[in-house]
């Protein structure tokens, strides 16, 4: 009898393996599915999750991703980086001021607006002091480049590279690198605050401005050139390329990261340059197909991970516990009214269209690189209100994936229809 009712209990570890092995196929499936959906793959990772801890059989164990904040960290983390990569690579423009120039645009002034205007909002709305306010503006400005898959330019050599689609996949890659200093700022005031006054902003401009940016742009730039010698240049058929592994991907971005780190750079920065100068050594070659395959392959199946702790904890009710009608009106503003104006402000006299412009405004994901950032800072300092901080942040990223998720497919249908039609009336109007 007690041997029949053991059997009947259910192994958690065994149910959590059934439950990966059913999201390692459905990462495969359910983009072809959701092709031409109103719906994106993060939507429907976070309905797994919520219907997992509703379901009889919960594994009852802590699938809260916030419950465990260097975990969440190291797991965002490695998502973002691997994101990082995947977007260097499929890049086709080469960089230069004109050909970017609406990436210098929301690099330049679209976040620091953003981040200024979330700021005002947590410190007028949510009652946030200054170190806590910047964190949630720095946090909550960089499009996410794990989540806006669905806006992005399609593989390397696809010729997916719209205005629009280049704009947010360029942005992603390197607003991370743009943000981190916000991020230590908002770490160096409130540890400031903590020792009574100590200065700070010296120390802060010359190492977390001028020398991480510069170590991450050079050591990536290096790093990805000197890689695209061993990829492409080594004679005798010993090249890297011939290989034909798409996991040497994962050996560039883990590289191009740790060495950064390791001088004290942005690794962020590093791993997106070393994708993009990767591709400059050798731009029309077929492996970058693979490299871009294979991460964006790891990236996908990192992300559904997460997404359905995400899913199970809000769920289980442990993070929205602190939700109030100023996080609702926040979280509304931040999405709906700051980074769609500080697009649209930054993309004025740009030469895309008005619809263009206003899908890039709009369309500025927020995810799980917003994660990494709160979970990195409140492991360097102390800040008011955690709690307010984190079911803000992950308010607006559920707000943004499922908006965006939803209006994405057909915006940017109705786009490219508007860009086939006039490149129609152009090839049949005479000369």
């Amino acid at each position: 009898m007690a041997a029949a009712e053991e059997q009947r209990n259910v192994d958690p570890y065994v149910l959590l393996l059934a439950v990966f092995g059913a999201v390692v196929l459905l990462t495969a499936w359910l983009p072809l599915v959701l092709k031409e959906l109103p719906l994106s793959l993060p939507m429907v990772c976070i309905g797994i999750g919520a219907l997992l801890v509703l379901s009889p059989f919960s594994p009852n164990v802590g699938v809260n991703p916030l419950e465990n904040r260097y975990l969440t960290e190291r797991l965002t983390e490695f998502v973002v980086i691997v994101s990082l990569m995947g977007a260097g690579l499929k890049l086709d423009r080469p960089v230069s001021w004109r050909g970017w120039g609406s990436t210098w645009r929301l690099l330049g002034i679209a976040m620091p607006l953003t981040i200024a205007g979330i700021a005002l909002l947590g410190w007028a709305v949510l009652g946030l002091g200054l170190a806590a306010a910047l964190l949630l503006g720095a946090a909550l400005a960089p499009t996410d480049p794990v989540l806006a898959s669905d806006v992005q330019v399609g593989p390397p050599q696809s010729g997916k590279e719209d205005e629009v689609r280049f704009a947010l996949t360029s942005e992603a890659g390197l607003n991370d690198g743009a943000a981190f200093p916000f991020v230590y700022l908002a770490i160096a005031v409130a540890l400031s605050q903590a020792s009574g006054g100590q200065p700070f902003v010296a120390d802060w401009l010359l190492i977390d401005v001028l020398w991480k940016i510069a170590a991450g742009v050079a050591i990536g730039w290096v790093g990805g050139k000197a890689m695209g010698f061993l990829v492409f240049r080594l004679p005798n058929r010993t090249g890297l390329s011939e290989t034909r592994d798409g996991f040497v991907a994962l050996g560039i971005t883990c590289l191009a990261y740790g060495t950064t780190e390791l001088a004290n750079g942005y690794g962020f920065l590093a791993v997106f340059v070393a994708a993009v100068a990767l591709r400059s050594v050798e731009r029309r070659h077929h492996y970058h197909e693979n490299l871009h395959t294979f991460a964006e392959q790891i990236e996908r199946l990192v992300m559904m991970v997460l997404l359905v702790c995400f899913g199970a904890a809000i769920a289980e009710g442990t993070i929205f516990g602190a939700l109030s009608w100023p996080v609702i009106a926040t979280t509304a503003l931040i999405l709906f009214v700051v980074r769609p104006l500080s697009g649209w402000i930054s993309l004025a006299r740009h030469p895309a269209s008005s619809p263009e412009k206003a899908a890039i405004a709009f369309f500025g994901i927020r995810g799980l690189g917003s994660f990494y950032y709160v979970a990195y800072a409140l492991g360097q300092a102390e800040f008011e209100a955690p709690q307010i901080i984190w079911v803000t942040v992950c308010s607006v990223v559920l707000v943004s994936i499922v908006t965006h998720g939803v209006l994405v497919t057909p915006i940017m249908r109705h786009l490219d229809y508007n860009r086939s039609a006039r490149s129609a009336t152009k090839e049949t109007q005479p000369l």
